[in-house]
Order: C-alpha cells, then structure tokens, then sequence
C-alpha cells in the first residue's frame, strides 16, 4: 500500500521500503522526463528562442517539473535535483537518480548528490535481522 503524507511530513524509509517505492517514482520521473524533453525539442525547433511561445513551452516545463516535485513529496521522497530523489533513513538518505533502476547508493545528511557511496551488501542484509537494542 503506497502511503501518502502531509506537506512538509517526514518520512523515514528503510532501504526494502525505498525499493518497494522505487517503481512507482520511476514511472512517474520516466512520464515527465519524456514530457519535458520533447517541449524542450519544441524549444530547440523554434527560430526565435526568446519569442512567446518558446517561453509558453519553458512555463510548460517548469510545471511538468514541479508536478513531478510535489508528487515525489507526497510520497516522503525528497526531491534533489533533476529526476533526482532522496529517501531520509535517519541518519543520511538513501539517493536515487533516474534511470537507476535499483536504490544502490546513499549519502549523509550534509553530502550531496556528489558525496553519495556505493550501499554495502553487508548494510542490505542487515536490513532484515533484528535489532540488538
């Protein structure tokens, strides 16, 4: 069952809950991916870039954008970059950037896109055994 939460809400994700997510945000990052790239051919086609209708097709894709925002939000996703989305674990994120089509990186709260490592096979089976707490 896909949980959707207040604006604003934080959610933490376990990595299985991230990847069972997972299909659901590609889906929606590959539509508007695809959308925006062909409003930005519609851009590239046009002879005047600066003339209405091209800025008519950027407010298209700024919408298309944020559409895409908004719903990754309301899944507890945040939003980074450009087809890029964070999953708060806790203590850092799990990082996702499309068209990866598994969550196989992770970074801390203060890294970005660019600190982010490799999640550790040891880290993935952990996972699943109980807590020593």
């Amino acid at each position: 069952m896909i949980e959707i939460i207040k604006h604003n809400q934080v959610r933490f994700f376990s990595l299985s809950q991230a990847q069972e997510l997972l299909p659901l945000i590609y889906r929606l990052t590959e539509e508007s991916a695809r959308e925006v790239k062909y409003l930005m051919a519609c851009i590239e086609a046009l002879p005047d870039k600066k003339s209405a209708r091209a800025f008519e097709f950027q407010d298209q894709i700024n919408r298309i954008i944020e559409k895409w925002q908004n719903k990754l939000e309301r899944l507890g996703a945040k939003p980074k970059g450009l087809w890029l989305a964070d999953f708060d674990k806790g203590d850092g994120y799990f990082c996702w950037k499309f068209p990866e089509v598994v969550i196989s990186h992770k970074h801390g709260y203060q890294d970005g896109f660019t600190g982010r490592i490799l999640i550790s096979s040891n880290e993935e089976s952990n996972e699943n055994c109980p807590s020593t707490n």
